[in-house]
């Protein structure tokens, strides 16, 4: 028995140890210090906030099973080393069964869910859609600063006018934007379009902010006509 309790406070003590050595920070004195990059750092937060919260789900099993055990003496007293080992073995099955629902969900709906980085989400019939509505979003944002500024459009995508967030894709990546146009232009180009390397239709949103479909290649098409006019 006291074997357990010294075996249970080294392992609390090894713990907190690895913990304080993940999460603290160093105090430079004029030696060399070696920091890991900033994706290393994020990985390191995430696992020490874990192995943190594993723990104290451990001491939480433990102090609920020995406190259910004074009214069922039948039911052995649970160590903190046994009580994380129930721990892992719940959070498994419950990863199990999470799976067979998604599982089920797949199989009741084929298609319906498309994997999108670590989730999924539903597959629209048309995948360029919320691209469309984006860049509708940003065609009325620069119809009002084109408003405020003499028909003129931004010189870039950094003015004060326009959030960060109007530029973005639905992917997350920022709009193809291509300055020097103007509301009136008599014959409109292209202002913005997502990026990609396929040559499958994409929206466009054109001067007059219009939305147009082109493939990739279309588009490449007139921008090389753009520019030959424009050294002409």
């Amino acid at each position: 028995m006291r074997g357990n309790s010294e075996a249970e406070a080294y392992f609390m003590v090894q713990a907190w140890n690895g913990l304080a050595g993940l999460m603290g920070t160093p105090i430079l004195a004029g030696m060399p210090s070696f920091t890991v990059n900033e994706a290393a750092s994020l990985r390191l937060e995430a696992l020490s906030f874990f192995l943190m919260a594993f723990a104290l789900c451990g001491l939480g099993v433990k102090l609920l099973w020995n406190y259910l055990q004074k009214d069922f003496p039948t039911l052995p007293r649970l160590t903190y080393l046994r009580a994380c080992g129930l721990t892992l073995l719940l959070g498994l099955l419950f990863m199990i069964v999470l799976t067979m629902i998604s599982g089920a969900r797949e199989l009741m709906t084929p298609g319906a869910w498309v994997k999108s980085g670590a989730t999924y989400r539903l597959n629209s019939a048309d995948p360029s859609e919320p691209n469309r509505e984006r860049l509708w979003s940003l065609g009325m944002a620069l119809e009002k600063y084109a408003a405020a500024h003499e028909g003129e459009f931004p010189a870039h995508e950094f003015v004060p006018e326009l959030p960060p967030a109007a530029w973005r894709a639905a992917d997350g990546t920022r709009f193809i934007y291509l300055s020097g146009r103007r509301l009136d232009d008599a014959a409109p180009g292209i202002v913005a379009y997502p990026s990609g390397s396929g040559d499958e239709p994409r929206p466009v949103l054109l001067s007059n902010l219009e939305l147009v479909s082109l493939p990739l290649a279309e588009i490449r098409r007139r921008l090389q006509i753009e520019v030959a006019e424009r050294h002409e």
